[in-house]
């Protein structure tokens, strides 16, 4: 190669160098967070071609515009049914806070908050999949499954059996589940071949095929459970329908085990869940199932004092908005005496940070329950990086003893209001992944979360600052490394 050449294409490449510098500059902070562009300029910015690629690969949070047009149009579907029928007569006994809440949530995800239901907790792992699979056994008209992950496993055998039963009985079973997340599953082929041999009528969520045109960043996920049997009673939370090691040779050598909390609901909130499934449905199959949209004032209500409003909120890539984060955000901020979060990813940004931190330095008692041991080594690192700036402000961390991995995804505050549902307190959670969250305003339920929370504390320990003040550099440093990757969104 002669000088003259050479000299070119170094020329050539310090150009190419500095126009993707200067597009970055352009280009990365539209429509970002400053933190998250921070992210990806550094990244751009130190390893220009590798980070320009990425950038290309996953720099997108968004949906389609044809898959967020058809969401919203579903939503406005949702909200002109809902509008026909006062579901919550007695809301100027809420406090305003909470009425305010409820029409963020719902100006957001367009399902309204309902008075006159009822839910309760189940903790053990195979107690939620009994119970499921005794409610499908009672089915008459048609019974919704949607999961992040499904397989058929010795845990599951006998939900996939009663599925079958009820579509020998002529009840129509539909079963969603996430395309990468059921795809990493062991023996997912012979789950696809089970659920084809039932009878159930299934689809992937958010399936990646570029050459058939479905394609999207690979990242953006469908991370919602839910069971809804005959719009009557419905199931959500935060587990899988899968068996607690996850079937994963990695956590089967180091005996891994999942802990979850779901929650049973009956009333006409489990049309709200339903809703979820139904849009979902939709935007996967093209198949708008109206007709088998149960009314909400269909549904018997709770006439009891103990009756709960509940209100569900969809989030995800899907929404202008991130509707959960807005959620936990103004659940934080409005809380007098505790807030009490559960998260097995505890990754926040600052606004969440912030929030968190507040509540602490206004005299609540705040508490966080996470894992003390991690299932993904980047994940668990980033959480820790927020330890000290917890402890210091004076959160009180738990840590859930391994092997266990507490799974469970909840927040409570003061006496008699909650969350639960499928979303983590992660950036990944608030901007990336399609979620269902279910707030609920009931002293009954909140104590009954009460009592989950204390079953954590018995069983773990509570992290210090003078412990965590006592963790090597080499630890932290990584801590902070993962800190700024979890910033890439």
């Amino acid at each position: 190669m002669s000088t003259e050449l050479a000299a070119l294409i170094g020329v050539a490449l310090i150009l190419a160098d500095l126009a993707i510098r200067i597009a970055a500059l352009i280009i990365v902070p539209r429509e970002r967070k400053p933190t998250a562009a921070m992210a990806w300029l550094l990244a751009i910015f130190l390893i220009p071609f590798i980070g320009i690629l990425f950038f290309l690969l996953i720099g997108s949070a968004k949906l389609p515009k044809r898959r967020r047009e058809r969401q919203r149009e579903i939503n406005e579907l949702i909200a002109a049914r809902a509008e026909r029928v006062d579901l919550a007569p007695d809301r100027e006994s809420w406090p305003d806070w909470f009425v305010s809440l409820t029409e963020q949530n719902r100006i957001l995800g367009a399902l309204p908050a309902i008075e006159g239901n009822s839910a309760q907790l189940i903790g053990d792992y195979q107690a939620s999949i009994d119970a499921m699979t005794a409610e499908i056994d009672t089915a008459t008209r048609y019974v919704h499954v949607e999961f992040y992950i499904v397989s058929h496993d010795s845990t599951t055998k006998d939900f996939f059996a009663a599925m079958e039963r009820a579509v020998l009985r002529g009840v129509t079973v539909r079963v969603l589940l996430d395309f990468v997340a059921s795809n990493r599953t062991a023996d997912h082929d012979a789950t696809y071949a089970e659920l084809d041999r039932i009878g159930a009528q299934w689809s992937f969520m958010l399936p990646v095929h570029p050459l058939k045109g479905q394609y999207q960043r690979p990242d953006l996920r469908n991370h919602r459970k839910l069971v809804v049997v005959d719009g009557r009673v419905g199931f959500t939370g935060s587990q899988n329908l899968i068996d607690r090691s996850y079937n994963s040779p990695k956590n089967l050598k180091r005996g891994l085990q999942w802990q979850e909390l779901v929650a049973r609901v009956t009333g006409p909130i489990v049309t709200g869940i339903d809703a979820v499934f139904l849009s979902d449905w939709y935007l996967e199959t093209d198949e708008l199932l109206v007709s088998e949209s149960v009314p909400a004032a269909a549904v018997p209500a709770d006439p009891s004092p103990e009756a709960l409003v509940c209100q569900v909120v969809p989030s995800g890539p899907g929404y202008d908005a991130e509707n959960n984060l807005r959620l936990f955000l103004t659940l934080i901020n409005s809380a007098q005496r505790r807030a009490i979060i559960t998260s097995p990813y505890f990754v926040p940004d600052e606004a969440m940070l912030y929030a968190i931190t507040s509540a602490c330095y206004r005299g609540l008692d705040v508490q966080l329950f996470v894992s003390e041991i991690g299932d993904q080594g980047s994940v668990w690192h980033a959480q820790r990086s927020y330890y000290r700036d917890l402890l210091r402000a004076g959160v009180k961390i738990w840590l859930y003893p391994g092997p266990y991995i507490l799974h469970s995804k909840h927040l409570s505050i003061d006496d008699d209001v909650a969350v639960i549902g499928s979303s983590n307190m992660d950036i990944r959670s608030f901007s990336l992944n399609a979620e269902i969250s279910l707030l609920v305003r009931g002293a009954s339920f909140t104590a009954q979360m009460r009592e989950v929370e204390q079953g954590y504390r018995d069983v773990g320990r509570q992290l210090t600052l003078e412990e965590w003040d006592r963790e090597p550099g080499s630890a932290t440093f990584l801590d902070g490394v993962a800190r700024l990757t979890s910033a890439l969104q």
